[in-house]
């Protein structure tokens, strides 16, 4: 089968690989799509692991099975990161803290035309398609899965006005579920393709980062890597507030001591997501509440997945890019 192992960006090779065995309680899935996210992009942050296959966001159908949960044939959304429902962390409701959720993943990764789904990935972290999800739209359950953490961790509410740092895929989903809850939303961006998906997708104000930001807002969802977005949350979040880092800068990310600690701000961060969002983002999906269709901007065959991470790491004119093996 072909394979895209990654070196680095700009070094993404394309090889055969035997398609993966499969063991009691484990399918094998053809991949139909694959999306492309932010954080694979993150050279400094995946060159430390590399050669690697990387990818997870994937659906496909089952073409072998030796689960009795899954039969041939069956169109699927396998989540790469399962929690063990064990350890402390999963009985504290925290399952993204939990070890077997950070170790855990599909073999041998998302770019490949087949991967081996664990037993334990099986059991608890693949879901059957309904109808009306394309193989496409599923590349967004994993990345909806996280938003919704994300805002659940911050308890977002009606009563809120949040500052959404950056237009991409992630701080698109954010604008859309923010308002289902009815939040007022200041969405930023420095291009202007962004600032008009931001418009496009809810928000009520959108504003040119770069032109400086005289807002204060209760809740902030930094959406993007870039220092400055960094810098600018503490100076707009209000008293009480809650700046969280969907996205994560390379550098070092200094709290102003002084308005920390008298204006009693709360800085956290939010990765992965768990069983309970994932059933969520299906649930949105299915129903149309949040239209993913919007947010594909690129379809391409898998051998042209070095366009593709060229596209995601420019970050202009381009939204979810979407990897179709095979």
């Amino acid at each position: 089968m072909k394979v895209a192992v990654y070196y680095s960006n700009s070094d993404i090779r394309i090889e055969d690989r035997p398609i993966p065995k499969i063991n009691s309680g484990e399918i094998l899935v053809k991949v139909r799509a694959s999306g492309i996210c932010g954080t694979d992009v993150m050279e400094w942050y995946r060159i430390k692991k590399a050669p690697r296959i990387l990818g997870h966001e994937i659906s496909g159908d089952i073409v072998e099975s030796k689960s009795e949960k899954f039969k041939v044939g069956t169109r699927v959304f396998v989540s790469h990161h399962v929690p063990c429902n064990k350890c402390k962390y999963c009985r504290e409701g925290n399952h993204t803290a939990c070890e077997t959720l950070h170790k855990g993943n599909y073999d041998p990764g998302g770019y490949s035309e087949f991967v081996r789904v664990p037993k334990i990935n099986v059991d608890l972290g693949t879901y059957t398609l309904p109808k009306n999800v394309s193989y496409e739209e599923a590349t967004l359950l994993e990345p909806l899965a996280c938003v919704i953490r994300g805002q659940r961790l911050i308890n977002l509410q009606s009563h809120h006005t949040v500052l959404i740092l950056g237009c991409g895929v992630s701080g698109l989903m954010n604008i859309q579920l923010a308002k289902l809850k009815k939040s007022k939303v200041i969405a930023t961006d420095i291009y202007e393709y962004r600032l008009k998906k931001g418009r496009e997708f809810g928000a009520d104000k959108v504003i040119n980062a770069n032109k400086g930001l005289e807002v204060k807002a209760e809740r902030i969802i930094v959406c993007t890597g870039a220092q400055k977005a960094a810098e600018q949350s503490f100076k707009c979040i209000d008293r009480k507030g809650i700046i969280l880092f969907f996205a994560i800068p390379q550098e070092e990310i200094k709290v102003p001591s002084a308005d920390f600690w008298r204006n009693e701000i709360t800085v956290t961060s939010s990765y992965g997501a768990a069983p309970v969002d994932l059933e969520e983002a299906i649930r949105l999906i299915k129903n149309k509440t949040i239209d993913a269709n919007p947010l594909i901007t690129h379809r391409l065959p898998l051998i042209h997945i070095q366009e593709g991470f060229k596209v995601v790491a420019q970050a202009r004119e381009s939204l979810k890019v979407v990897l179709m093996p095979g």
